[in-house]
């Protein structure tokens, strides 16, 4: 269990403030989503919701954040792919992409200040994924 903890830092202001803004740009692509009305774009939607949920929730959760953090940047790099791929050229997919990616940097900035960036979270991986091979 303790792989899959990081050790435990006072939560900074300036960490509550970018954990909101994370959460509310979760959310609002995630309500654009919801209001494009097929169940594609309604999973899609709901993926985006249960992560913002998973950002801030407390107890057990709040100990793998780190990869919820990385779980986010996934499912919204996956999005933006799949919208080059397949999506309309519309002006509110212009403004979901500009918020997906958006949020992908305010996670990274995110993980960098809690966690120590991505190396230190790669390295992490890294351990868990040796001691279940153990």
């Amino acid at each position: 269990m303790a792989l899959l903890t990081f050790p435990r830092r006072s939560i900074r202001p300036a960490v509550v403030i970018l954990r909101i803004e994370i959460v509310a740009l979760t959310l609002a692509t995630a309500w654009i989503h919801a209001s494009l009305g097929s169940p594609l774009f309604l999973l899609n939607a709901i993926g985006y919701a249960g992560l913002a949920l998973a950002m801030v929730i407390p107890g057990p959760v709040a100990r793998v954040r780190w990869l919820i953090r990385y779980a986010l940047i996934g499912f919204a790099a996956t999005t933006i792919v799949a919208w080059f791929a397949f999506g309309a050229r519309f002006e509110l997919a212009y403004l979901s992409k500009a918020i997906e990616a958006t949020l992908i940097g305010l996670v990274l900035v995110d993980s960098w200040i809690v966690d120590g960036g991505p190396l230190v979270v790669a390295r992490r991986l890294e351990r868990l994924a040796g001691a279940a091979i153990r």
